[in-house]
C-alpha cells in the first residue's frame, strides 16, 4: 500500500507523535545541508540555473535568498562561524519560531465556533531558552555546525571545550514577534501559501528576486568554491546525531514524548524490523545446511525449508539437481551445470588460450569475451588478432576495455564460444583463468 503521508500544517506547526518530529528533522536536514549546497553549485556553475529558476515561481525567491546567505550573510570561513550558524539556526527552531506561532495563536484563544484553538490534536507548543548544560541542546549545535562545515570544507570538532568557548560570545538577537504572518492551520491554507506571492506586501516576486540576485557575488568572483552536499544515511551515527536531537527539541516544544537514537533510526530510516524468533529459526536451517556441506553428504540429504511461524505451518523438500548441459566433444559427452567452470592457471597469452581449447577439447575458438566485450572472434579485423595474439590475456581486457585488472584479483572470468572440426557449434561452460 502506498505510504501514508502527514499533513503539511501537521509537520509543520502541529505535531503530536514524535513521528511527526522525526519528519520534521529529516526535512529540515535534507534542507539544509543537502538541498541548499546543491542549489548553491547550480548557481557557480551551471549557466541556465537562472532561467531553470525562473519556471518555479513558487520557490524561487526562497531558493536565491538561501543561496544568498550561503554565500554573502552567513558564509562561514572558520569552525566559530559554524558554531554560530548552529546556535542561531537552534533559536529560530526552536524558540523564535514557536514564540511567533503562540503570537499569531496565543494559548486562549477561542475559536469562532466558540472552542479553545488549542484542543485536540493540536498541543500549545512552549519555546525553548538555550542551556549549554542540557545534553540534547549541545547535541544539536554540535551536529549542525560539523555538518555546516562538512558542507564548506572545513575542519570540524566535537570537544565540549570548542563549543563552551565559542557560546560565550555568540550573540543572539533577542525575538521580536512580527506581524501580519500567516501561518496554515489547514492542509488547504498551506497549499495556498505556496502560491503567495508578496513579502511583507510591498514587492511582488519578481522584483524581490532581481534586488536578490543583485547581492549575490558573481559565479566568476567565486571560482573554485564548491560545496558539498550531505545526503543523509540512517546509518551514519553523525546524521542521526543531528535528526534525534532536532526531533527531540521539537518534541520538547510540543510536549511530546522523546525517542532515543535507536528508535528514532528505526522511525526516521523506514526500518521494518523483523521477527527475532523467525531470523533464529532461518538462521538456524541454514547452519544445519552448511553442517551438511562440511560433511560431504549427498544431495538427497540436503532440505529446502518453508515455514510461516503465524499458521504454524513447516514444510521440507529435497532440493533438484541443477540443470545439466551435454556437449559433445570429440573424447565423449560432457554434462556441465551453471556451477561447473574451465579452470586455466597463469595469465595465458590469447594465442595460448585459444590452442588450450584445441588440444584439450578439440573445438575451436570463434569468439572470446569479456563482460560485454569481444576480445576475440573469427570475423574481427586481421590486424587486430594478429595484435592481441602474442598478448597477455590481462593486457587484451585492458586494451579492448580501457580498465587494468586489479592486481589483487585472483581470477579473470571469460566467455567462450566454440565449434567442432564440422563447424557445430559446441556449448562450454565460463572459463576462470586464476591469475594468483
Amino acid at each position: 500500500p502506498p505510504e501514508k503521508s502527514i499533513p503539511v500544517c501537521t509537520l509543520k506547526n502541529f505535531p503530536h507523535q514524535i513521528e511527526h518530529t522525526l519528519q520534521w528533522a529529516r526535512d529540515l536536514f535534507e534542507g539544509v545541508f543537502k538541498q541548499v549546497p546543491e542549489d548553491v553549485n547550480k548557481y557557480l556553475t551551471d549557466l541556465n540555473f537562472m532561467t531553470q529558476l525562473q519556471q518555479q515561481q513558487n520557490t524561487k525567491l526562497d531558493t536565491l535568498k538561501k543561496v544568498r546567505e550561503s554565500l554573502v550573510t552567513t558564509r562561514p570561513n572558520s569552525f566559530y562561524d559554524c558554531i554560530t550558524f548552529a546556535r542561531l539556526g537552534f533559536q529560530e527552531s526552536f524558540h523564535n519560531s514557536i514564540a511567533q506561532l503562540l503570537h499569531n495563536f496565543p494559548v486562549d484563544q477561542i475559536t469562532s465556533t466558540g472552542t479553545p484553538f488549542w484542543s485536540g490534536s493540536k498541543r500549545p507548543p512552549q519555546p525553548l531558552n538555550f542551556d549549554e548544560t542540557d545534553a540534547t541542546h549541545m547535541a544539536y549545535v554540535k551536529a549542525s555546525a560539523n555538518l555546516r562545515a562538512t558542507n564548506y570544507g572545513i575542519e570540524g570538532s566535537w570537544e565540549d571545550g570548542v563549543f563552551l568557548e565559542a557560546l560565550k560570545n555568540i550573540s543572539v538577537p533577542a525575538f521580536v514577534p512580527k506581524e501580519g504572518v500567516k501561518i496554515a492551520v489547514t492542509t488547504e491554507e498551506a497549499e495556498a501559501d505556496k502560491a503567495g506571492n508578496a513579502e511583507d506586501g510591498l514587492l511582488d516576486v519578481d522584483a524581490q528576486c532581481d534586488a536578490v540576485v543583485s547581492q549575490l557575488p558573481s559565479p566568476d568572483s567565486l571560482q573554485g568554491l564548491v560545496l558539498t552536499p550531505v545526503e543523509f544515511d540512517k546509518d551514519i551515527d553523525e546524521h542521526m546525531e543531528f535528526v534525534t536531537a532536532c526531533s527531540n527539541l521539537r518534541a520538547r516544544n510540543y510536549k511530546i514524548p522523546e525517542a532515543d537514537m535507536l528508535r528514532s533510526r528505526l522511525i526516521a530510516g523506514k526500518i521494518i524490523p523483523a521477527i527475532a524468533t523467525t531470523t533464529a529459526l532461518v538462521t538456524g536451517l541454514v547452519c544445519i545446511e552448511l553442517i551438511k556441506v562440511v560433511q560431504g553428504k549427498p544431495l538427497e540429504a540436503y532440505k529446502n525449508g518453508f515455514v510461516n511461524l503465524a499458521i504454524p505451518m513447516f514444510a521440507f523438500s529435497e532440493p533438484s539437481e541443477p540443470a545439466k548441459t551435454v556437449s559433445k566433444l570429440s573424447k565423449g559427452d560432457w554434462k556441465w551445470t551453471a556451477w561447473d567452470k574451465i579452470d586455466v592457471k597463469g595469465d595465458l597469452t590469447l594465442s595460448q588460450l585459444i590452442d588450450f581449447f584445441q588440444d584439450e577439447y578439440g573445438l575451436e575458438v570463434t569468439m572470446l569475451s569479456y563482460g560485454v566485450s569481444i576480445l576475440y572472434s573469427f570475423f574481427q579485423n586481421k590486424k587486430k588478432t594478429k595484435e592481441r595474439m602474442p598478448m597477455p590475456m590481462t593486457k587484451v581486457v585492458e586494451t579492448v576495455t580501457g580498465n587494468p585488472i586489479n592486481s589483487n584479483q585472483k581470477y579473470v572470468i571469460f566467455e567462450v564460444m566454440c565449434s567442432d572440426e564440422e563447424g557445430e557449434d559446441v556449448d562450454l561452460p565460463s572459463v576462470r583463468m586464476i591469475l594468483q
